[in-house]
């Protein structure tokens, strides 16, 4: 009955959407975390930066970003971010702009984890001559992280299948291999159920193991 898995790899596509979402979810988490602390810094500018870079990139369809750090990165400036084969330019320039991409959707989720953390906390830090940073630091980003683990994982699952977009610059993750084989094989419908049970595989763990840890850290109000 899937005989025709047979001669593709499989499970190096799937291992190629790992490696993309594991290392684009930590470049946006840590992109967010400095797009959420621009955005609530009592600097204008970095709040203006923070602002304009949310609202724009959370405006612009994935493909569109993806492309342009494929074509116009790459193509056009001549960015390789260190990568001499074509195969590893590509899932580099995938990783970034699926990161920077990301990176505004964490921004918002931990801005809000940020507005759940009572302002009276904030001021008791500077009372005892904290700064801004430090306060920021060591009693705001820890208590919004617990806050927001739930709208995180939605972020993470969101990602996972943001990849398949990757497949637009010719990275070799599941979505590419996916069309490849419904191109040369005739079970269409079958093709696409291996595919989706992959993704549902990858995903609905990660969703149930960060849901229940969202609870256990939840912070007690």
């Amino acid at each position: 009955m899937f005989d025709f898995l047979e001669g593709y790899d499989v499970l190096g596509a799937f291992w190629m959407t790992v490696k993309l979402t594991a290392l684009s979810a930590v470049g946006s988490l840590v992109w967010g975390t400095l797009l959420a602390s621009m955005r609530v810094s009592p600097v204008p500018v970095m709040r203006g930066f923070g602002t304009v870079y949310v609202n724009v990139v959370r405006n612009i369809p994935l493909t569109v970003i993806v492309l342009f750090s494929s074509l116009g990165l790459a193509d056009i400036f001549g960015m390789t971010l260190g990568a001499s084969d074509f195969d590893v330019q590509g899932f580099r320039l995938a990783v970034l702009g699926l990161a920077g991409y990301t990176a505004a959707f964490v921004c918002e989720a931990l801005r809000s984890g940020i507005n759940t953390v009572p302002l009276g906390q904030a001021e008791a830090a500077r009372a005892i001559g904290l700064g801004f940073h430090q306060t920021l630091l060591l009693i705001v980003l820890p208590q919004a992280f617990r806050a927001v683990i739930g709208p995180l994982a939605n972020v993470l699952i969101a990602l996972t299948k943001n990849t398949t977009v990757a497949a637009a610059i010719g990275v070799a993750e599941a979505a590419y291999l996916m069309k490849t084989m419904i191109e040369n094989e005739a079970q269409t419908l079958l093709i696409g159920a291996v595919f989706a049970f992959g993704f549902v595989v990858l995903t609905l763990p990660t969703g149930l193991l960060l849901g229940w840890l969202g609870k256990r850290l939840a912070v007690k109000r």
